[in-house]
């Protein structure tokens, strides 16, 4: 079987299939590889304001209604009841030690939960994966892409006229023959196998790997009297959130979705995979959760119903990201750690960013060169601005008051970032994480150097770096982050938006406006 289109783009999960859609409404021709079929099973599954919002901003911009709904949980309930999603309101952090059990501390020093959304309605998703891409395929589909599923390639041919990808599907030959070829395969992916792409590490980073799986029957932290508060109602209900349970060299994640499913695991440092030999499977998770005493509970009656995943090396990037005819999609140029739910909004802007290229550039060469030099060097740049901030959490964690106030950059850039593109407030762009911003880009990158290189251990550095990060958030919190006396618990609240108009240099009116467009109302906090 031999096919011709404009673009053919490997790997059909979300990003595969979104940007399908897009460049179907561009007028391109799509020809969509999958090696396995859907549904499947995926990792990758929280989303974030901002990655919900640049959804929005695609579906509108390239008129793909039926996504719309996709971008707040209370949509998604009333117009896809048969996707399965789950309700993330925000994110819980908890600090554990090994053979201990966790204890709420008065002033609150061993948790953070930063909200995302005020009530349940315009409250941000889990994506279930195998409902979620298998959704998105056939919206692609129905747009007219070429969608071919159980395609192993073997090869891709580049030349002066264009690429062709060979391969075998269900065991017989197939040829497609493209004027451009994108990777949307993941890490380590097609493209990079095959352009034998160097792979790069993340300076400082540490070895990582991770063990996870999809459950049923996990117990809720609030059904549970080890975990339920008498005195105090959190800013959200912890078990609808992204939740971490930190520990030294790591942290485990739940994520719990309206069918039942919940999906859990265990990211780590070599040293910890090693101690619990995460090669193992299933035993290595028991083997933790005898360490962790206040979430074994939560697990007792759990049965996985997917095999245990082992990824050996977490982290991933590559040292090229486009060429000529050919470029990876974020997703597939790097990976870091599911730490901040980073991968969705990278993904999601290097899909505007790729769409916007292929658009303005379409068979302009020169143009195309010089437009994909520069979103390759965007889309390393930021994976690399991650994964700086990641390492340092990672060695901050026996050292939760620092993790937690670390963790407030990130809180502070992706809730500027959400609101500044909501007010249209986009020029310059701005970058993931405000990486390149004048003076936010530098504090963040002193604080990460100062705990990287290990000075922390010195109070003086320590204390210096905790004022930092203080001194960095300020211009840009919108949010309550910089309030001591949240105690480490930051609701969402329409007053912290009004009284930080300035920083957006919007009125409060405008605010207003903005908080009733965006549905949340009633505005009073």
């Amino acid at each position: 079987m031999t096919q011709s289109c404009d673009i053919a783009i490997v790997g059909s999960g979300f990003s595969g299939s979104l940007l399908a859609m897009v460049l179907r409404r561009l007028g391109r021709s799509v020809v969509l590889l999958e090696r396995g079929s859907h549904p499947r099973f995926a990792i990758g599954e929280s989303s974030t304001p901002l990655a919900n919002l640049l959804l929005e901003e695609i579906a509108r911009r390239y008129d793909l209604p039926r996504l719309l709904p996709l971008c707040k949980w209370g949509t998604w309930q009333r117009d896809y009841p048969q996707v399965a999603v789950g309700l993330k309101r925000g994110f819980s952090f908890y600090r554990h030690t090994f053979g201990a059990s966790f204890m709420p501390a008065n002033d609150r020093v061993n948790e953070l939960l930063v909200g995302a959304s005020p009530h349940d309605a315009i409250g941000d998703t889990h994506w279930y994966r195998p409902d979620f891409d298998h959704f998105l395929v056939c919206e692609a589909q129905t747009l007219g892409a070429i969608y071919h599923d159980r395609v192993e390639l073997t090869g891709a041919d580049f030349s002066r006229h264009g690429v062709r990808l060979t391969g075998r599907r269900n065991g017989a030959p197939i040829e497609v023959d493209a004027e451009f070829v994108v990777d949307a395969t993941g890490p380590r992916g097609f493209l990079h196998r095959v352009l034998r792409l160097s792979e790069h590490s993340f300076r400082a980073y540490p070895a990582t790997e991770a063990l996870y799986a999809h459950f049923r029957n996990v117990r809720r932290m609030d059904e549970s009297d080890e975990w339920r508060r008498t005195n105090e109602i959190p800013p959200f209900p912890p078990d609808e959130a992204a939740v971490h349970h930190v520990f030294d060299g790591g942290w485990v994640w739940v994520l719990r979705f309206n069918n039942g499913i919940t999906c859990a695991g265990v990211a780590c440092t070599a040293t910890v995979a090693r101690r619990f030999r995460l090669a193992d499977g299933a035993a290595a998770w028991e083997r933790l959760l005898a360490e962790l005493p206040s979430v074994a509970p939560l697990f007792a009656d759990a049965q996985p119903v997917t095999h245990f995943t082992h990824a050996p090396r977490l982290s991933f990037r590559s040292g090229a990201a486009a060429g000529d005819r050919w470029a990876l999609l974020p997703s597939a140029a790097g990976f870091v750690d599911p730490l901040l739910s980073t991968g969705f909004p990278l993904t999601l802007l290097g899909i505007i960013r790729l769409a916007e290229v292929l658009e303005k550039t379409w068979r302009r060469p020169d143009e195309m060169h010089d437009r994909l030099h520069h979103y390759a060097d965007q889309t390393l740049a930021e994976v690399d601005a991650a994964a700086r901030l990641v390492a340092a959490l990672y060695a901050s964690m026996s050292d939760f008051p620092l993790f937690a106030r670390l963790t407030l950059l990130y809180f502070a850039a992706a809730s500027f970032s959400e609101v500044a593109r909501r007010l249209g407030r986009t020029r310059p762009p701005l970058s993931f994480l405000l990486h390149d911003h004048p003076t936010f880009g530098p504090a963040v990158r002193a604080c990460c150097d100062d705990v990287l290189s290990g000075g922390t251990s010195d109070p003086a550095v320590r204390n210096r770096v905790m004022q930092r990060v203080t001194q960095a958030i300020e211009p840009f919190d919108i949010a309550g982050l910089s309030a001591e006396s949240r105690r480490n618990w930051f609701p969402v609240l329409a007053d912290d938006l009004r009284g930080a108009a300035g920083k957006l240099s919007a009125r409060p009116a405008e605010i207003d406006r903005l908080l009733a467009r965006c549905g949340f109302t009633p505005i009073a906090s």
